[in-house]
């Protein structure tokens, strides 16, 4: 169960959302689904993170939630009571992977260099989140690590763009990647929602391995 391989099979780009006002969590994630994309990874950056999450859980049934930028043992159990079908973070600790191994659902463990690709190998994952992919190598170090450990599959996210999307996807080690641009600031400014269905359209166009 906590192997998050077949998560990352749902679509070739994972939205990476941060939801402000709780009730714009339900015309998104439809906005997202009506595009195609029926996932979305939901941060916890905010205060009412908790309150977005539960409401797509329970009336968005359509699309696959998850919660992300989970820092604590504390937080993974509050997503789950809250409805999350997947946990995201952007590091581990021992302590954190430790927990997450328990949680009953999907987890998508952050990494950013070959020993903590090779520490989170030990405990049975072969989906991890590559974060910050940008900073930290870009394609070129996903492509040096798939020579020597090619079993696990990632997700980069962190300075991913709809431009740099098909260079990360056509690495045979990467599912998809996660990306903030399927939900722009002022979609949720102007409630624009049906501009999040057409980008979510657009995830089509890139073609996975």
């Amino acid at each position: 169960m906590a192997d998050a391989t077949s998560v990352l099979n749902v679509s070739p780009v994972i939205p990476v959302v941060t939801i402000d006002d709780p009730r714009h969590a339900v015309p998104v994630a439809r906005a997202l689904a009506d595009g195609g994309v029926r996932i979305i990874e939901l941060t916890l950056r905010t205060k009412s993170a908790l309150t977005s999450l539960k409401l797509i859980a329970e009336e968005v049934p359509e699309i696959l939630v998850g919660a992300g930028t989970v820092l604590t043992p504390a937080q993974a159990d509050a997503v789950v009571a809250a409805g999350a079908q997947f946990i995201v973070s952007p590091g581990v600790t021992p302590a954190l992977l430790d927990h997450l191994l328990t949680v009953g659902v999907p987890v998508l463990p952050g990494v950013a260099t070959v020993g903590e690709v090779m520490q989170v190998l030990e405990r049975g994952l072969t989906a991890m989140k590559f974060f910050p992919a940008g900073p930290a190598g870009g394609p070129d170090y996903l492509a040096a690590i798939g020579a020597p450990i090619p079993q696990v599959q990632f997700c980069p996210t962190g300075g991913v763009s709809i431009a740099t999307a098909p260079k990360y996807l056509a690495l045979p080690n990467v599912s998809c990647v996660g990306g903030s641009w399927l939900t722009p600031r002022a979609a949720f400014e102007n409630e624009d929602w049906r501009e999040i269905t057409q980008l979510a359209r657009l995830t089509a166009s890139l073609a996975t391995n």
